[in-house]
């Protein structure tokens, strides 16, 4: 079976090894890669996995803002793509942890019945007070996360989509695929527990359940575990860089706080870290790649270095380390009971 990765990447040279190594581990036997505008040696790294037939990489075609979409667009015509059995399509900062069998994405397809796609429910990890940058597994360093079942007061959750070949695609969407209900019948799609989807997923009938839907239970056979904060270092390059996905977009304190709730733990992931770190070791052995992935940490460092000679990357840094964990909804809601009269009982 025959799995590719698609993904959208800007200066993520540090991390693109463990996210290789890690769906390589899981059943992932092809990687896309689109890049643009790096300058920490992300594209370098990529050009020789390349060349050492690890991986496809390619130029974001986009034209406009929109990076991804684009980028998607153009992998249909893609052969790693259109040979694909199923398709990924996820962030570098986005691993997909299977609770069932061996723990791969066959064993997921299994558990769900061999559906026609299988959208997964994020879970978002906390920095858990992480400041500086380390080269080593982004899943060994961070474990504590939200409830799993509420995130931001939301009882829906956002998800991303593995994807059959014979699903009756209209266009593919970075968090799912897009079909054109009444043209085709209704796909077999599932959540991570091997349920239906509910239907206004299902038919995008509803914008606000455009990539979401409630997530208790949602988790039973896999989670997709999201790192989307890492180091407070890193965090302050990933400010620095913007989105890969659209421009001119900011992640502010908001940003932060929302994924920063560190009240549960989740380490079901860290079964899988020595069969990573030996992943990593072998890509590292190939000619030419370990040299490369330092020379990205080294980028990586210096652009946190050359940051915080600025004042306002200085004062960015001072309120991450003091904003609360709480999301600003639910510490807002607690601010507002804390205010509230109480009223006598009779």
């Amino acid at each position: 079976m025959r799995i590719t990765a698609v993904t959208c990447v800007k200066n993520e040279g540090p991390f693109l090894l463990e996210w290789i190594a890690y769906n390589r581990v899981i059943g992932v036997t092809d990687h896309l890669f689109y890049s643009n505008d790096c300058s920490d040696g992300t594209d370098r790294l990529l050009d020789r996995l390349a060349a050492l037939d690890v991986v496809t990489h390619l130029a974001n075609p986009a034209q406009g803002r929109n990076y991804q979409m684009e980028a998607l667009k153009d992998a249909r015509q893609q052969a790693v793509v259109q040979a694909a059995d199923w398709l990924w399509v996820a962030d570098v900062d986005e691993f997909l942890n299977i609770h069932v069998g061996d723990h791969s994405i066959a064993a997921l397809i299994e558990a769900c019945g061999d559906p026609q796609a299988i959208s997964v429910t994020f879970r978002f990890f906390a920095n858990g007070g992480v400041e500086p940058f380390e080269d080593r597994p982004v899943i060994a360093q961070f474990t504590r996360c939200h409830n799993p079942d509420l995130w931001c007061a939301e009882s829906a959750i956002e998800v991303k989509t593995l994807v059959r070949k014979d699903f009756p695609l209209h266009y593919y969407g970075a968090h799912r695929p897009f079909h054109r209900p009444g043209k085709a019948p209704a796909p077999r799609w599932t959540d991570g527990a091997g349920r239906a989807v509910p239907e206004p997923f299902l038919l995008a009938a509803n914008k606000r359940r455009l990539r979401k839907f409630p997530a208790a239970g949602a988790r039973r056979f896999a989670t997709l575990n999201h790192y989307a904060l890492r180091s407070l270092d890193s965090y302050l390059v990933k400010n620095d860089r913007g989105d890969v996905n659209r421009e001119n977009r900011d992640f502010d304190d908001t940003y932060w706080r929302e994924r920063n709730d560190d009240a549960c733990e989740d380490r079901s992931i860290l079964r899988m870290l020595p069969q990573l770190e030996a992943g990593v070791a072998a890509l590292k052995a190939l000619p030419g790649v370990a040299a490369l992935h330092e020379d990205c940490v080294a980028q990586h460092r210096a652009r946190r270095d050359a940051l915080l000679q600025q004042e306002s990357y200085r004062e960015m840094r001072a309120q991450l380390r003091a904003a609360p964990t709480l999301p600003p909804v639910e510490q807002d809601l607690l601010t507002r009971i804390g205010t509230r009269p109480v009223l006598a009982l009779p």
